[in-house]
């Protein structure tokens, strides 16, 4: 989504770090730049407006321009105005009232209101294990009350049966009802849309907000909208009155311009954004997170959150006690590849480690891309059991019929090996009598920062804890990139920035070079 706005950020704010000492001109002269980047990003002028003149406002005091690396300190200030635009805290869905709490959804047709309202109730059913109740108020949109009803077939949640006639506001009435009788924590109403804003929606949202005192009002907006995004937050909010903003379509290529205006203009949260199509692919908003992925900074808290919803402890621990025997075989491979694209392939991962946005670009060019995954998991899954354990099995023949059967060549095959080999070696280095290089390195790392104990299990710490222990590293003087043993900003366990499928790519910083 921020991709465009992220490049042009990173070139303007990367010509000032690399500057010795900084004139007010040469600050001025990247604000305008700062100012046509947000412009060409969809963000509305009234909100590019204050966010340049807050900038320039702090960053033309004496004690900047005099500072060891007044560069930095500029590129803090963007990061610290973008965070404060944003919102400086992430606020999740307030569910502190007496039950069943209401929550209302309204929007523009085709803002994704429905499909919404069902991963809102899949999460709360799922992460906070309530009792949820769906209601579709949408008596115009042709089967929109049908929609809802299979999205609650489909989640497992409670829809309140359909009768024909009735209007919103006695429907939205009745779920309240309904839901005090079924014993419901939550109860949802999925309100209609129009095109555009009109008056008898207006009147019809009002209508329905007095019949059912609802807790939280949250307005879903598409995020591909742009600069019409604010004129439509304004209005709910002053007509209606909204509690928070739902973002959609975040995954889509869009500019990114209304996640930074609506939440600056209306003043409300963003709570929750959409990343997808399917019912899981709904993510609270963390705008101190996003602000670093913007200018290029990393989401190391986001991508430890990631791996711990999407790695199967126990599969890790049989891989830990493998891996300590010196073991590792290309079933082991597949599983690692198969974690690697649920957790958002190759460009996510990448996304979210420090320093390491810029290389995406690089990667698809050398044909490093997420289909390499699949082809790879192809290609073990045409093995035989034995030859997944034991690859030194592997001669021309076998090669012939594997590659024949995942649709690849022997070329695909030898580099899939020589990443294995690669790997495997890696892993007898780290499997040592002493807990290995791996042990030795986190040990070295956690008494850098003055952990005594060692270093702490992250997958058991929550975001807080996890940004605390981030800003203890940066005070101990670890940046990004420079972890020690970690050549070039790499993941723990993947020695020197190798990912799988990385093995020996000439080029690219922190890749083991070919020997």
């Amino acid at each position: 989504m921020f991709e465009t706005l992220q490049d042009r950020l990173g070139s303007i704010l990367n010509g000032l770090t690399g500057r010795g000492a900084l004139s007010e001109a040469d600050v001025s002269a990247a604000l305008r730049e700062v100012r046509r980047a947000l412009l060409e990003a969809d963000v509305a002028l009234e909100v590019v407006r204050s966010f340049t003149d807050a900038v320039r406002e702090k960053a033309v005091g004496a004690e900047i321009l005099k500072s060891i690396k007044p560069g930095q300190m500029v590129v803090k200030l963007v990061h610290d105005e973008l965070v404060s635009m944003l919102g400086s805290e992430g606020v999740s869905i307030d569910l502190n009232a007496a039950a069943p709490v209401v929550i209302m959804m309204v929007g523009l047709q085709g803002s994704g209101k429905t499909t919404t309202s069902g991963k809102i109730a899949n999460r709360l059913k799922t992460r906070d294990k309530k009792k949820v109740l769906m209601a579709s108020l949408d008596t115009r949109r042709p089967a929109a009350q049908e929609q809802l009803r299979q999205l609650g077939v489909q989640t497992g949640i409670d829809t309140l049966p359909i009768i024909a006639g009735q209007s919103p506001t006695d429907i939205a009435a009745r779920a309240v009802q309904a839901a005090k009788l079924g014993g419901h924590d939550v109860v949802i109403l999925d309100t209609a849309g129009r095109t555009h804003i009109d008056e008898p929606l207006m009147i019809e949202m009002a209508e329905i907000k007095r019949k059912s005192n609802p807790h939280e009002i949250l307005l879903v907006a598409d995020a591909l909208t742009g600069q019409d995004a604010v004129n439509l937050a304004r209005n709910f909010d002053d007509r209606v009155g909204i509690t928070g903003l739902v973002l959609t379509r975040m995954d889509g290529d869009g500019r990114g311009g209304a996640a930074l205006s609506m939440r600056a203009v209306t003043g409300k949260p963003i709570k929750l954004i959409g990343v997808g199509e399917k019912m899981g692919e709904l993510e609270e908003f963390h705008p101190r997170r996003v602000a670093d992925r913007i200018l290029g900074m990393g989401d190391i808290v986001s991508l430890v959150e990631k791996a711990a919803e999407n790695i199967d402890a126990e599969k890790a621990a049989a891989m830990a006690a493998k891996m300590a025997k010196g073991k590792f075989d290309l079933n082991d491979l597949a599983d690692q590849l198969r974690q690697m694209q649920k957790m958002g392939g190759m460009g996510g991962i990448m996304g979210l480690m420090p320093g390491m946005a810029g290389m995406k670009d690089k990667m698809s060019a050398a044909g490093l891309d997420d289909k390499l995954f699949g082809r790879q998991i192809a290609i073990i899954n045409s093995m035989t059991k034995a030859e997944r354990a034991n690859p030194d099995m592997l001669k021309h023949s076998r090669k012939k019929r594997i590659a024949a059967g995942s649709g690849t060549d022997a070329s695909d095959i030898n580099k899939l090996l020589k990443m294995h080999r690669q790997m495997a070696d890696m892993m007898k280095m780290m499997g040592g009598k002493k807990g290995g290089m791996m042990k030795q390195m986190m040990g070295g790392l956690a008494s850098k920062m003055g952990l005594g104990g060692g270093m702490p299990d992250l997958s058991k710490m929550d975001p807080k804890q996890l940004e605390a222990l981030a800003k203890q590293a940066e005070a101990a003087g670890i940046k990004p990139g420079s972890l020690p043993g970690l050549g070039g900003g790499g993941l723990p366990g993947l020695g020197g920035g190798l990912l799988p499928g990385l093995g020996g790519l000439p080029g690219l910083p922190g890749l083991p070079k070919k020997k």
